[in-house]
C-alpha cells in the first residue's frame, strides 16, 4: 500500500485536533488511505463523492465505484494504479503532473473517469498531450488517405469515379500494383533522361552538323524525346485528374515537372522558324539557357523517393538554424574581407584589389575550401586569414547539429506515422472480418494504434475507433463487439497487438 505523507493539523490550544473519517480505495489491486478533508478540496470529483457514503444507497454507490466491500469499507476501482499516482497529486498540490511512460490520451480517460477537468494538468503536460493529440490527427488523415486510395469515393459516378480512378493511378503508387509500375517506370525515364543529359555533354559522343559545330548525337536526341514524351503524357494525366487544377499548377513539385518538359518545347518552337532566327545571338543564349533549365528534372526523383522529401520537409522546419548560419557567414565574410584588403593594399604584388573583390577570398576561406586563386602576402594579412578559416569553422558548427536533429525527429516521426496508419488498418480489417473479440469491461489500449474501449466501466461493450471521424460530425466510428469475450485484458490486448 502507497500514498501520500498525512499531514496532521492543531487547534488553538496546540493539541492535535481529530482527523475526518478514513477512506479505503483499492485502485487496480493497490490500496490506499485518503482522507475526506482532502478530497473534499474538491467536491466536483468522483473522489469527493465517496466522503458521505455513508449517507448512500448501495444502488449510488455502484455507480461511483466498480465494487464496494461493506464489511471492509473499501471501495474498488478497476483502473491503472500508476495514473491513479498522478490523478491524487490533485488533492495535495492542486495540479496534476503526467509521469513519463505514461500515454496521454489514455491518462486523460482517466482524468474524464475521475471528474477532473483538464484545466488542472501542468503546462507542460499539457503541450506533450498537444503533440500526441496533433500526431494521432495526423495518422487518422493517413488512414483516411489510405481508404481512399484503396477504396475511393463509392458516391462518384462517370467521369468524376474515372478522375479519381486516374488520379490514383498516377499520383498514388501506393494505391495498387499498376500504380505502382507506372511510379517505377517513370523513375526510370527520370533517371534514363538525367543520364543522356550527361552524357550529350561528352565531346567523343557529339557529331558535327553542316556548319561544322559539335551537336548531341541523333541517338541520345531520340532517347531524350522519348523521355519528353513521357513527361508529358504522365503530367497531362495528373493535370487532367487532378481535384484541384490551380493548386495543382502551383504546386512546387509540379512547377519542376513542367520547367523538365517547357525547354524541350521552346526550342523545337524556335528550330521550326528556321536556321535565320537560330543565328540571333539573344535566341542562341536563350536556348542555352533552356537547356541548362533540363537540370531541374532531376528533382523529379523528390515525388518518388520518401528520403528526399523527408529532407526537404527537415529544411523547412530549420529555416531559422539555416538563416543563422547565412547570417553568421555574412557578417564573417564582410568583417574579414575588410581586413583582409586593409591589410594587403600596400603590398606591391597584392590580390586584394577591393573589398567586393576580397569577398571570394572570404567565402573560401571561412568555408576551408582555399582554392589558393587568391591569398595573403603579408603577416598580418596570414594572421587574419588564419582566424577567418577558424571563425568560419566555428559559424558552421553551430547551427549543424540542432538541423541534424530536425532531421532525424522529421525522419523517425514520419516512420511512426506510416507504421502506426498501417497497423491502424489492419485493426480495422481485423474487426470487420470478425477476427477481434473485444474483452468485457477491460480497458484496452494500444499507443500509436489507438483503440480503447469507448466507456472504461463495466457495461459498455462497444469498441471505439477515436482516429477515424464519422463523416456525420461524430467523435469516432463505433463497432459492435463480438459476444465472445477473454478471461483477462493481458490475453484480450495480446491476441489484439498480433
Amino acid at each position: 500500500m502507497w500514498g501520500f505523507q498525512r499531514t496532521r493539523y492543531a487547534d488553538c490550544n496546540g493539541s492535535e485536533a481529530s482527523e475526518e473519517t478514513e477512506i479505503v480505495v483499492n485502485i487496480g489491486g493497490v490500496k490506499q488511505v485518503l482522507y475526506g478533508d482532502v478530497l473534499t478540496r474538491f467536491p466536483e470529483t468522483r473522489l469527493a463523492e465517496l466522503v458521505d457514503s455513508s449517507l448512500k444507497s448501495s444502488e449510488e454507490i455502484s455507480l461511483i465505484c466498480d465494487d464496494y466491500d461493506p464489511d471492509t469499507g473499501e471501495f474498488y476501482f478497476d483502473r491503472d494504479p500508476e495514473a491513479f499516482k498522478c490523478i491524487i497529486e490533485l488533492y495535495y498540490y492542486g495540479e496534476i503532473h503526467m509521469k513519463r511512460g505514461i500515454c496521454p490520451i489514455c491518462f486523460m480517460k482517466e482524468m474524464e473517469f475521475w471528474k477532473i477537468d483538464s484545466d488542472f494538468l501542468d503546462e507542460c503536460c499539457k503541450s506533450h498531450l498537444k503533440e500526441v493529440e496533433d500526431e494521432l490527427a495526423e495518422i487518422a488523415e493517413k488512414v483516411r488517405t489510405i481508404l481512399v486510395d484503396r477504396e475511393g469515393d463509392p458516391s462518384a459516378r462517370g467521369w468524376q469515379r474515372f478522375q479519381i480512378c486516374l488520379w490514383r493511378l498516377m499520383e498514388k503508387p501506393e494505391s495498387s500494383l499498376p500504380a505502382h509500375i507506372i511510379a517505377i517506370v517513370s523513375f526510370i525515364f527520370i533517371l534514363i533522361s538525367s543520364v543522356v543529359m550527361c552524357v550529350g555533354t561528352i565531346p567523343d559522343l557529339q557529331v558535327e552538323d553542316s556548319e561544322g559545330k559539335l551537336t548531341e548525337h541523333p541517338v541520345l536526341e531520340v532517347i531524350e524525346t522519348v523521355c519528353i514524351g513521357w513527361f508529358t503524357i504522365e503530367y497531362l494525366l495528373r493535370l487532367i485528374s487532378s481535384p484541384n487544377k490551380i493548386k495543382f499548377v502551383l504546386s512546387f513539385m509540379n512547377i519542376i515537372d513542367f520547367m523538365a518538359i517547357m525547354p524541350f518545347y521552346v526550342v523545337l518552337i524556335l528550330t521550326s522558324f528556321g536556321a535565320g532566327v537560330m543565328e540571333l545571338a539573344n535566341v542562341q543564349q536563350a536556348v542555352q539557357a533552356l537547356r541548362i533549365m533540363r537540370i531541374a528534372r532531376i528533382f523529379k526523383l523528390a515525388r518518388h523517393s520518401s528520403g528526399l522529401q523527408t529532407l526537404t520537409s527537415a529544411l523547412k522546419s530549420s529555416l531559422k538554424e539555416l538563416g543563422l548560419l547565412l547570417m553568421y557567414m555574412g557578417v564573417g565574410v564582410f568583417l574579414f574581407s575588410a581586413l583582409g584588403y586593409t591589410m594587403e593594399q600596400n603590398h606591391p604584388d597584392t590580390l586584394f584589389t577591393s573589398i567586393p573583390q576580397s569577398f571570394w577570398w572570404a567565402v573560401i576561406t571561412m568555408t576551408t575550401v582555399g582554392y589558393g586563386d587568391v591569398y595573403p602576402k603579408t603577416t598580418l594579412g596570414r594572421c587574419n586569414a588564419a582566424i577567418s578559416f577558424l571563425c568560419g569553422v566555428i559559424a558552421i558548427a553551430l547551427p549543424i547539429h540542432p538541423i541534424i536533429n530536425n532531421f532525424v525527429l522529421f525522419y523517425n516521426k514520419q516512420q511512426v506515422l506510416e507504421t502506426a496508419a498501417k497497423h491502424e488498418i489492419e485493426l480495422m480489417a481485423l474487426r470487420t472480418g470478425g477476427e477481434l473479440k473485444a474483452a468485457s469491461g477491460s480497458h484496452k489500449h494500444i499507443c500509436g494504434a489507438g483503440a480503447w474501449d469507448n466507456d472504461m466501466r463495466p457495461g459498455h461493450s462497444d469498441t471505439f475507433i477515436p482516429l477515424l471521424k464519422d463523416p456525420r460530425g461524430g467523435a469516432g466510428i463505433q463497432t459492435p463487439s463480438m459476444d465472445t469475450s477473454f478471461e483477462s485484458t493481458a490475453e484480450a490486448t495480446e491476441h489484439f497487438i498480433s
